[in-house]
């Protein structure tokens, strides 16, 4: 590096955001992730001994990943090669393979190949560094916010040790934003800065555990408020509130914050829990979930989870569903809300899973033949004598008579197990007296006389 590329690349570290100036160099500086990278846990251990093997992080945004991959760049003897799976292609990976191979023939250097947001690597480029990974030719390092044992290939993930990095805690937060304003090489310790408890407070809250979120909003914060005549910054509540003014909520569509809320969504519908309910809503709404998904999970659990201890919950969402239709947003709120509400306080009922267990019957169980009064009497009545037999219940009082519905193989069988709850508990007495109590027409001592219309 020449005199010219030296002032260069210092000018630009000197002007680079308070997140990066900022981004520890060594574990010693690093906040948070105590549980990986306490004192004496294994990946601790691993960067002190310079003894790293292949491995990936995975976490929300702004918790460390590319953080820790450049600690392991600063402290290992190996090469450290850095790529970005959304910049990169299958060029890429095979220059620095190129590369690695040279320094490990001549130099006898490893060399470490970090990926960030490897899970943006399509299946060709992921194939296309296994083999590399698995003779030993570089360490694999990944970073991604998505689930790895989704988003990575299989034999890349199983050739890694996987660490899931959480978010941020408060005090984590805070002691990160005391380290910026006190480093009077990288931070603002060579300025006098005053940041109320309030302001910090509203800034860590906010930030909900993302570190890139709460640097970039106190970095705002102090650059942007003139100091007093002492001259001294002072970061008021109102000033952090400016600088930050709306929670980064992570969530993915498709990936496992989506999946996540979803689930603890309708689980807490399905507990009967309004509370939880609405704030799960609220989360989803709030973080640009489309709304016509949620109502379509609605539907189904109106049927799987209240079925007919209300037979009202399908009616009442399919109405709010077709309500947003014709209102829209933000007003179709009170829709998504109105069914949400409903479904969370009404009575329930799972008694529709009977109909899995007659699709286990159909698949374990030996095929037999339509019971004969069952069989369609309009083709081959005369020829095969089939329909003969049936008895019309609409002829009998009640519009009920006893007779062989299921085929002879599973007679007995009971697939319908209605609850004692809500409507379904009414229903639940009559099918249980139909199934134990009444005999068949043929065998009365008195032949049932049909309905009198």
């Amino acid at each position: 590096m020449n005199l010219f590329e030296h002032v260069t690349q210092k000018k630009i570290r000197e002007e680079s955001p308070l997140a990066a100036r900022m981004r520890p160099r060594t574990i010693d500086e690093f906040i948070g992730q105590e549980h990986i990278v306490g004192p004496g846990r294994l990946l601790r251990r691993a960067i002190q001994a310079d003894q790293i093997s292949s491995l990936i992080f995975s976490g929300p945004p702004g918790t460390g990943k590319t953080t820790l991959a450049q600690i392991i760049a600063n402290s290992t003897k190996a090469h450290f090669t850095a790529i970005n799976a959304v910049l990169a292609g299958v060029k890429d990976i095979r220059e620095a393979v190129e590369d690695a191979q040279k320094r490990r023939t001549y130099q006898n250097q490893r060399t470490i190949l970090f990926v960030d947001e490897v899970h943006r690597f399509n299946k060709a480029q992921q194939d296309a560094l296994l083999p590399w990974v698995e003779n030993g030719t570089v360490i694999f390092i990944g970073a991604t916010t998505e689930n790895p044992y989704f988003e990575v290939n299989k034999a890349l993930v199983s050739r890694s040790r996987i660490f899931q990095l959480r978010s941020l805690t408060e005090e984590d937060l805070r002691a990160i934003a005391r380290q910026a304003l006190n480093d009077e090489e990288r931070g603002y310790g060579n300025r006098t800065v005053e940041i109320d408890e309030a302001a910090l407070n509203h800034l860590v809250n906010v930030a909900n555990g993302d570190a890139r979120a709460l640097y970039n909003a106190l970095e705002l914060a102090v650059e942007t408020t003139p100091p007093d005549e002492t001259g001294t910054i002072q970061v008021t509540l109102a000033v952090a509130e400016e600088s930050i003014q709306q929670r980064a909520l992570l969530y993915d569509k498709e990936g496992d914050a989506h999946f996540d809320t979803i689930s603890a969504f309708i689980k807490s519908v399905r507990g009967s829990d309004p509370d939880a309910a609405l704030y799960w809503l609220a989360r989803m709404v709030y973080a640009g979930e489309d709304p016509r998904f949620i109502l379509r999970r609605l539907l189904i659990l109106a049927c799987e989870d209240i079925g007919l201890a209300d037979p009202n919950g399908i009616v009442v969402v399919s109405a709010c569903a077709d309500a947003f239709d014709r209102v829209g947003m933000p007003e179709g709120r009170y829709h998504l809300t109105h069914a949400t509400l409903y479904l969370a306080t009404t009575k329930k009922s799972n008694s529709a899973m009977g109909f899995f267990d007659a699709l286990a019957a159909v698949e374990k169980e030996k095929e037999d033949e339509v019971p004969n009064p069952l069989k369609d009497s309009n083709r081959d009545k005369k020829g095969f004598g089939h329909g003969e037999g049936y008895l019309y219940p609409h002829s009998y009082r009640e519009h009920w008579v006893k007779q062989q519905y299921l085929p002879d193989n599973l007679q007995g069988n009971y697939f319908y197990q209605p609850s004692e709850i809500g409507y379904e508990g009414a229903l639940r007495a009559e099918v249980e007296a139909r199934r134990k109590n009444s005999q068949p027409a043929e065998s009365m001592s008195e032949s049932p006389k049909p309905f009198d219309c």
